[in-house]
């Protein structure tokens, strides 16, 4: 196994650095151990654990560009999925390719190629259920290597997140709507301000409205999760989303971005909170550690 874990800079598709750890602090970690290898097991596909603590079984390739998406910041090689959530931005990229100013998707990080924690950026995408796709048009599909480390994605928003920008179209509203619509979709993740945006926009049916859910960050990508595939023991979803079409929760978001609330008096008392632990592999499902050993 190769574990890339030199102390190297990358860059986020928002142009912020993440330096990665040096080797020395990860020896040992998870992160470590799934962070290294290049290939996915030749197990059957198969999901064990969470979207944060778990990893991926047979996970198959998002090949790097198709008819209709390419895949983003190859060196990091996390263009991995679970096939069920391959199959999906495939489908999505052609609901895509169908929008004014689009010729598809270009796909941001899913997962590495066995899941797992990774070294940088995310603490979900560890399952194969994870994608992140970019709010930048997808104009040209003839991307080089090292064209697609150079670009970046653009914010969609305003105001911190309150409200969309200029950059808003209509079309990030129906490559949404689709990725919420499918039947394979548990949640879809945007900022705020996308979500009121879409439930004033949409005169039709709101009821897939209720997969698109308000979290921070998300306005240079939107973050599709997919529920556990049928017959997936092991897999650990989420539990569903609240009732209704979460419009009135979304503008609440707005509200305390507009008008934040006065912070709470801190207790002297108060214990301090425990950093958070990095997990090892013993930490994981046991599964995980055969998708390690697995060839």
């Amino acid at each position: 196994m190769l574990i890339a874990c030199s102390g190297s800079s990358d860059t986020n598709i928002d142009g912020t650095q993440v330096v990665e750890p040096k080797a020395a602090k990860v020896k040992g970690l998870a992160k470590a151990a799934f962070g290294g290898v290049a290939f996915a097991s030749t197990q059957a596909p198969a999901v064990h654990g969470g979207y944060a603590k778990g990893c991926l079984a047979g996970g198959e390739e998002l090949p790097e560009t198709g008819a209709t998406w390419q895949a983003m910041r190859l060196s990091r090689n996390r263009n991995w999925a679970h096939p069920e959530m391959v199959d999906m931005v495939k489908k999505l990229s052609r609901v895509a390719a169908r929008q004014p100013g689009w010729n598809g998707l270009y796909v941001g990080d899913m997962s590495q190629p066995r899941g797992g924690p990774m070294l940088t950026g995310h603490r979900s995408h560890q399952s194969g259920l994870d994608a992140d796709i970019w709010m930048l048009p997808a104009k040209n599909l003839n991307l080089s290597a090292k064209e697609r480390e150079a670009i970046s994605s653009i914010s969609t928003r305003r105001s911190k997140g309150a409200f969309t920008n200029g950059s808003w179209t209509r079309a990030h509203h129906e490559i949404i709507k689709a990725a919420a619509k499918d039947k394979r979709t548990e949640r879809v993740f945007v900022f705020p301000g996308a979500k009121v945006k879409m439930c004033a926009d949409e005169k039709g049916n709101k009821a897939w409205l209720r997969k698109v859910r308000p979290w921070y960050g998300h306005h240079y990508h939107f973050h599709i999760r997919l529920a556990c595939p049928k017959g997936a023991r092991g897999c650990k979803s989420q539990n569903p989303p609240p009732a209704g079409n979460g419009c009135a929760d979304a503008q609440k978001w707005v509200d305390d971005i507009l008008n934040p609330p006065a912070p709470k008096p801190r207790d002297p008392n108060a214990a301090k909170p425990k950093p958070r632990r990095e997990y090892k592999v013993a930490d994981l499902p046991q599964q995980c550690t055969n998708v390690l050993r697995s060839r």
